[in-house]
């Protein structure tokens, strides 16, 4: 049987949800505001491409962030309220809502063709994701700062 510490779950959290910050504010930045340069010949299979390949690179992060914090409510890590990891599973939740009814649909609406209002509404509303998945790194350094500073004592 795999027996796996909350230390283990904690470094696996943070891992996950650093990288989905570093992610989300790069999407943000360069990658959603580059859509409108594609031009109209190339979007679609771009934005097929574009579903497919983040599909890839944001699917495991995302799982491996959910069950961490899933995993921390029940087990939280020694010196942390408990408190703080179901905030953090809060704004997974709301990460995941946000993705899949908000942001997902809008990227369906673009792989039919680009969509100046449907892109202008993809770069808005995922600001939304650059705040919570911001909040949620800090979260997850904040439970690694208490957990090593318990440890010291």
């Amino acid at each position: 049987m795999l027996m796996v510490s909350t230390p283990l779950v904690l470094l696996a959290h943070a891992a996950a949800t650093l990288f989905m910050v570093g992610l989300i504010w790069f999407v943000q930045v360069v990658h959603y505001p580059l859509f409108a340069k594609v031009g109209p010949d190339a979007f679609v299979p771009y934005a097929v491409a574009h579903g497919t390949l983040t599909g890839l690179v944001v699917g495991p992060p995302m799982l491996l962030e959910l069950l961490t914090a899933g995993w921390l409510v029940v087990r939280p890590p020694p010196g942390v309220n408990p408190l703080v990891p179901w905030v953090g599973l809060a704004l997974v939740g709301l990460l995941w809502l946000s993705t899949g009814f908000v942001q997902v649909p809008l990227h369906e609406t673009l792989r039919a063709g680009f969509q100046q209002e449907a892109w202008r509404r993809l770069v808005v509303t995922n600001l939304l994701r650059t705040a919570l998945w911001t909040g949620r790194g800090g979260l997850a350094l904040f439970m690694l700062w208490r957990a090593m500073t318990r440890a010291e004592c």
